[in-house]
């Protein structure tokens, strides 16, 4: 059980420029870049390390942030993983129920840290891998996050919150079509 209860926002609520950008094949270098860099930082206790979000999937444009998912033994036991994370050079963002996020200086890598088994973690394999199969899907994804990121928000959470709607669509039909075989 977590003993993290509410949601810690470190620095606050931040209003950034968001731009998405056509799919960029750099995304996949320096993905593989922070995947070494955080294997080296948390060894074994980072039971899985993974490129996720919009900029792991091949022709799908996205804001230039990459998405790395880290899955550890114990959300909990922040010093086996948080503190190893911040040594390796990367910034507390969030810290709330079941996930941390830590991000680079720059503010162009966001490492969400799961505890192994964890729902979300699952989730969040289950859309890259949706998005990089099924084009139909991708160019929807891809045409909401467009619509939106023309509009005007306070905070990048709630640009992240108002893409919920065709997430779930999408995660909807990916299960539907596990499924089906």
């Amino acid at each position: 059980m977590d003993d993290v209860t509410d949601t810690e926002l470190v620095g606050g609520v931040e209003k950034r420029a968001l731009v998405v950008v056509d799919h960029d094949p750099g995304w996949a270098t320096a993905y593989a870049e922070h995947e070494a860099r955080i294997r080296t930082a948390l060894g074994e206790t980072g039971v899985q390390v993974e490129h996720i979000g919009s900029t792991s999937v091949p022709g799908l444009a996205a804001k230039p942030i990459i998405d790395v998912l880290v899955t550890v033994p114990d959300i909990t036991a922040e010093a086996d993983y948080l503190d190893p994370l911040l040594a390796a050079g990367y910034l507390l963002r969030v810290r709330e129920p079941g996930h941390r996020l830590v991000r680079t200086p720059d503010l162009d890598v966001h490492v969400h840290v799961l505890e192994v088994g964890a729902p979300a973690a699952a989730d969040y394999l289950l859309l890259r891998d949706r998005l990089r199969s099924d084009e139909a899907d991708r160019r929807l994804y891809e045409s909401v996050k467009r619509d939106l990121v023309a509009q005007d928000w306070a905070d990048m959470n709630a640009y992240s919150d108002a893409k919920t709607e065709v997430i779930e669509a999408i995660k909807g039909r990916a299960r539907a079509s596990r499924r089906d075989f």
